[in-house]
Parts: structure tokens; C-alpha cells; sequence
């Protein structure tokens, strides 16, 4: 079992992106993320689009489920970055019309994420923290709002 807690990474007045961090981490998976392929030639124009899609959606009218692919299963709010072509996927948990959780990615070599080890630990994290937000969620530990999750602040999650 591994600790993540959430931290925020941008806040606009409607809506929030957020990403998970592994315990004795200094990085979110997010920024691990982009930090492994911002400097990749083959992945960089990948990354600029997941980029300019995560920040138009910011900016905009939020993280609709039409801008992402459904990923992982049917009762999960966990799907991916692009939604058109490009060999890079960012896979998010959408909590929200406002609120995203960014996840971590990569090169998708595979038909589906469920034939790579990679991808597949990185949708299985999502999932796994998707069933522990709704649980906590029923319980009223935490709630969802406009661009906010209230009740992770000093939260760690067991995944």
C-alpha cells in the first residue's frame, strides 16, 4: 500500500486542477509528468497539447467530459489526455465538471493501457483513489465543489 495526498496546482475562480503525491515525493505525478517529457523531441508536441488543452479548459467552461477518452471502467471517472491522435496520454480522474485530479502518463506503445505495465499502474492508482474519494465523499468527509475538494488539506489516502 502506498500514502498519496492531493495537492492543488492551479485555482481559477470556477475550477480546479489537482494531482496526487506519493509519500516522500517532491513532485506530483503531474509534474512527473511533465517533467520527464517536456525535454523528449518526439513527445514534446504531445505535451504542448495536453498543456493547451488542460489550460483552455482551466479558463473556460471547465474539464467537460467531452474533451477527455474514457479510460478504466464504466463506473470510474478516470480518463485521458489527448483525446485525438498523438502517442502521449495523460491519464486524470474527473471528479468534476470543475475539479481535476492529474495523474501521471505515457507513451501509449499498446492497443489498450491494460497491455502496459506502465499505464496500467497509472489508471489503477486513479481507480483505486476514485473509489476512496466517493466513499469519503458519502461520508461527508469530503465535498466537492466549484473548482474545490474540501477535506483533503493534511489528508493522506492508503491506495
Amino acid at each position: 500500500m502506498a500514502e498519496v495526498s492531493l495537492k492543488s496546482l492551479s485555482q481559477t475562480e470556477r475550477n480546479g486542477l489537482f494531482s496526487l503525491v506519493f509519500e516522500g515525493e517532491a513532485l506530483s505525478e503531474f509534474e512527473k509528468f511533465v517533467e520527464r517529457f517536456k525535454s523528449e523531441a518526439d513527445a514534446v508536441r504531445d505535451l504542448n497539447v495536453i498543456l493547451a488543452a488542460i489550460d483552455r479548459m482551466m479558463q473556460g467552461a471547465g474539464f467537460l467530459e467531452r474533451y477527455f477518452r474514457p479510460e478504466g471502467k464504466m463506473n470510474d471517472g478516470v480518463c485521458a489526455l489527448p483525446i485525438e491522435s498523438g502517442k502521449l496520454r495523460l491519464y486524470c480522474l474527473r471528479l468534476s465538471d470543475s475539479v481535476l485530479i492529474a495523474g501521471n502518463g505515457g507513451r501509449k506503445t499498446t492497443r489498450t493501457y491494460n497491455e502496459s505495465a506502465e499505464l496500467s499502474g497509472y489508471v489503477i492508482s486513479l481507480q483505486n483513489l476514485d473509489r476512496i474519494i466517493k466513499t469519503e465523499v458519502k461520508k461527508g468527509n469530503i465535498i466537492i465543489e466549484s473548482g474545490i475538494i474540501e477535506g483533503i488539506e493534511g489528508t493522506t489516502f492508503e491506495l
